[in-house]
């Protein structure tokens, strides 16, 4: 009897993917919109990109197994769409790449002291070796990086929730129907947050039919959600919301949120934790990330799977970024921000419109697998998309309140 590959390695890939980006630019994000607009701004963004997710699973059905967007946009939606599509997917894959290589050569500069160039090389040359290997190899180092996460999570977070204060989570200095506005701004980082799509085809394939990968997403999906607000009430809680001006000034860097985090936190041990799950979600969203983008081109370049056509697809997914990263440092709510705005496209609005395609040829849902809603949540997902990239926008003309401390 063949062995079904298990849900929770499916999940913790998707948790994975997630989990690095949102945990280390939501706080900063969400700065300004503060403990209760944050969270709903994330358990909204978090359904919409569900469905979303799902959309583009139904779309897949009738195609081969490692199709990837690729193919099914080309052939739903033609020529012109799908290489606008493949232009933004390969823009935020490789920009979620880049961020994550330079974050984690910062986090070992601070660590062992050699320098961030160096750190980011080690890193992207020792860890992309598991996405050329196998999806199997990632789902395996998924699973103990997200233990590793919880545990390290839960040690920093135990010790952060014994200093909450409820006049910092709930802001008592200021108005929470004030901070409202704030959270238009955060939605493109918190869309970001949930960037999993690119995933998609790499979990069908992986499971061999639909409805065991949706199980996957949504558990992946669930799982991010629930790091995301467990950790935005511990910050929030002890780090007072003026006290994000200087983190915010420095782009949002990770090293920036963690010195801020270490002012505030007296044990050693605590800040240690946060420094270990810190490191752990960058590498799981990088080999996570990794694994889509790697898939996404290998079907796109039509690489085969032998390990000279992965090693192509290994270059072509991981040299970019890594140069890049060494070239030209950046900030990384920045540069999370600008993938939410163009995410938006192949998560929110090509995902609808293939599953739109595929009911039309069909004259509904079809047999197997189909995302729940019609017409409307069709229409819903794409307008959640079109409003979040006009959020980044109108934000980066200076139209929309940005919070500076």
């Amino acid at each position: 009897m063949e062995h079904k590959p298990s849900l929770v390695g499916g999940a913790c890939i998707i948790a994975g993917v997630c989990v690095g980006a949102g945990m280390l630019g939501l706080p900063s994000a969400g700065a300004g919109a503060w403990t209760l607009w944050s969270m709903l701004a994330v358990a909204l963004t978090m359904v919409v990109m569900t469905v979303s997710g799902w959309m583009l699973l139904e779309s897949y059905k009738g195609y081969p197994l490692r199709v990837s967007f690729d193919t099914v946009t080309r052939d739903l939606l033609g020529n012109k769409v799908n290489a606008l599509n493949n232009l933004s997917v390969y823009f935020v894959g490789g920009i979620l790449l880049y961020a994550y290589i330079t974050s984690a050569g910062l986090i070992i500069e601070g660590m062992t002291g050699l320098g961030s160039h160096w750190g980011s090389v080690l890193f992207t040359l020792a860890f992309s070796g598991l996405v050329w290997h196998s999806t199997r190899a990632v789902d395996r180092i998924s699973v103990l990086l997200v233990i590793l996460m919880g545990l390290s999570f839960a040690f920093g977070i135990s010790g952060m929730s014994m200093n909450i204060r409820l006049d910092l989570l709930l802001d008592r200095v200021g108005s929470e129907s004030s901070y409202a506005p704030y959270a238009l701004v955060m939605l493109p980082v918190a869309l970001t947050s949930f960037g999993y799509h690119h995933s998609v085809s790499s979990m069908r394939a992986y499971y061999g039919e639909e409805r065991r990968a949706s199980r996957a997403i949504l558990g992946g999906t669930v799982i991010a959600l629930t790091f995301y607000l467990i950790w935005l009430v511990s910050v929030f809680g002890n780090l007072p919301r003026s006290a994000f001006g200087p983190v915010i000034a420095q782009d949002g860097n990770v090293d920036a949120l963690l010195t801020a985090l270490g002012s505030v936190i007296e044990s050693k041990a605590v800040a240690s934790a946060l420094n270990a799950f810190s490191m752990a979600a960058i590498l799981s969203s990088f080999i996570g990330v990794g694994l889509g983008v790697f898939d996404y081109l290998a079907d796109l370049f039509k690489f085969d799977n032998s390990h000279r056509g992965r090693s192509k697809s290994w270059a072509v997914t991981f040299l970019p970024p890594l140069v890049l990263s060494l070239l030209f440092p950046f900030g990384f709510l920045a540069a999370i921000g600008y993938a939410g705005a163009v995410a938006t496209l192949w998560t929110c609005i090509i995902p609808p419109l293939l599953a739109w395609k595929v009911r039309a040829a069909k004259g509904g849902k079809g047999e197997g697998f189909h995302a729940p809603g019609g017409v409307l949540m069709i229409a819903l997902v794409i307008l959640f998309g079109v409003l979040t990239a006009s959020f980044h926008l109108l934000n980066m003309v200076g139209w929309l309140p940005a919070y500076t401390g």
